[in-house]
């Protein structure tokens, strides 16, 4: 008969991904002692490598833009490589009448009626974006105005042409928070441009998807799993969290399986949709039980299909296309650093998805296929691996990329929302400011989340 062992740390953190990882990294440089918890058998979160039919894929998170800097200050501290995305040649636009157009630059070639209520929406959303302080959106002139009419309306409500309305939506809805823009607020789609630095940079793909991490953005979680070494608890669930005032500080204990951690301090390093899957004594304030039942992950397929060359550069493509009316969004050209082989990468977001996800295995693999060829041509039929990387069916993710909150609830619930409770403090990328939902919003949370405890324990 095995026992459990019992361990003390001065801080526990529940969620091996980029943001606690990052938290346990500051921490020990700080000389705390820490113990990772991890449900999963690897550490990486949202980030992970995998080798599928001999292919390697990025299965989750990938992408490092010029104004991730905390992400890329610790890219460099752990000597991590990045590489550019491949992005030579023609973009291709499929219109909603199907009609497919090659065309360079960052407008779509839609009608002139089209671009420049495109335009006028790009500069809407650009000025209500630069009026937000990210760190307090809630806090925006018009917070409550705009947190009470979804997205859909709103768009709407500032232009009649229906195509320019759904292309600027895309680069939101599906391409960001992967909800229908009906499901989630106006002030919701301004801070998810604000954390960007603004409304363009999310239009711009050049930006936005500029470089990936030679090795995988897992390599971040990897790199410092290494330097945690046994400190590190896979396959260890947290069930329960206890919590006391001891000595005018706190004292936890997190009982995870396989390991149990008595603490000064615990970090709730997972989305927020999974923080009722542990149970807290004493319960979490009504404030709090509120707040995650108004925040959930939107639904994207990550769609990988691998072909024996990049064959869309020969015909001068840049592997890039958009389409708000496609079954595939978005598709980009994925090929690995140093690989012959060829890669696409489409998402399918939202409704999209549920629609996707109502075929057969088999049939939605030929849909989503006709689909790239409808970007690329007939070649995107046939690829030599293709694979979905689903995390709406992972058991401790249950969606992509981040959570959001539903109509309203931003500016009803966001001043709460890194509150902590006694000992509990929480740190994720979907409570990030700037870089909120990417692994740069997890690496400020973790940073941010360490430095509070640093100081908190000092004192």
């Amino acid at each position: 008969m095995t026992t459990t062992p019992n361990i003390q740390r001065d801080v526990v953190i529940i969620g091996a991904g980029p943001s606690g990882m990052t938290a346990a990294h500051e921490l020990t440089k700080a000389g705390l002692s820490v113990a990772v918890v991890e449900a999963r058998d690897r550490v990486g979160g949202r980030t992970w490598n995998n080798t599928i039919d001999g292919a390697w894929l990025e299965l989750g998170g990938q992408w490092v833009s010029p104004d991730q800097t905390a992400l890329i200050g610790l890219l460099d501290e752990l000597g991590l490589g990045t590489y550019s995305r491949y992005r030579d040649g023609d973009s291709v636009y499929v219109a909603p009448d199907g009609t497919r157009t090659r065309y360079t630059g960052e407008m779509f070639p839609v009608d002139a009626d089209t671009e420049a209520e495109m335009n006028k929406l790009i500069e809407t959303m650009d000025a209500l974006a630069a009026a937000m302080d990210p760190q307090e959106p809630w806090n925006h002139p018009q917070a409550r105005e705009l947190d009470i009419i979804s997205f859909h309306h709103w768009l709407r409500s500032q232009s009649g042409n229906e195509e320019a309305c759904n292309n600027i939506g895309l680069f939101i809805a599906g391409g960001m928070l992967t909800k229908p823009a009906h499901a989630f607020s106006a002030l919701q789609a301004v801070f998810m441009a604000a954390s960007a630095g603004s409304f363009t940079h999310l239009v711009d793909d050049n930006f936005i998807l500029d470089k990936r991490v030679i090795g995988g953005m897992q390599g971040v979680s990897l790199a410092i799993a290494e330097k945690l070494g046994g400190d590190v608890f896979l396959n260890s669930p947290a069930r329960t969290v206890r919590w006391e005032k001891n000595d005018g500080g706190w004292l936890a204990t997190v009982i995870a399986d396989g390991v149990t951690v008595t603490a000064k301090r615990v970090v709730m390093a997972v989305p927020p949709n999974l923080y009722s899957r542990v149970s807290f004594e004493p319960p979490l304030p009504r404030r709090q039980h509120q707040m995650h039942q108004h925040q959930s992950l939107g639904l994207v397929i990550k769609v990988h299909a691998v072909y024996d060359t990049p064959f869309w550069r020969a015909d001068g493509l840049s592997g890039t296309g958009f389409s708000a009316s496609s079954l595939v969004q978005e598709v980009y050209d994925n090929t690995n650093y140093g690989d012959t082989r060829g890669t696409l990468v489409g998402f399918i977001s939202d409704e999209k998805a549920d629609y996707a996800f109502s075929l057969s295995a088999e049939q939605r693999q030929k849909e989503i296929t006709a689909s790239l060829a409808e970007f690329l041509g007939d070649t995107a039929l046939e690829p030599v691996v293709y694979y979905e990387s689903d995390w709406g069916s992972e058991e401790w993710t249950r969606g992509a990329y981040a959570a959001s909150y539903d109509l309203g609830g931003l500016h009803r619930y966001g001043p709460d929302q890194l509150i902590p409770v006694g000992p509990i403090h929480w740190s994720c990328s979907d409570l990030a400011a700037e870089g909120y939902q990417h692994v740069d919003g997890a690496v400020r949370m973790g940073q941010f989340t360490a430095k509070k405890l640093i100081a908190e324990l000092a004192a």
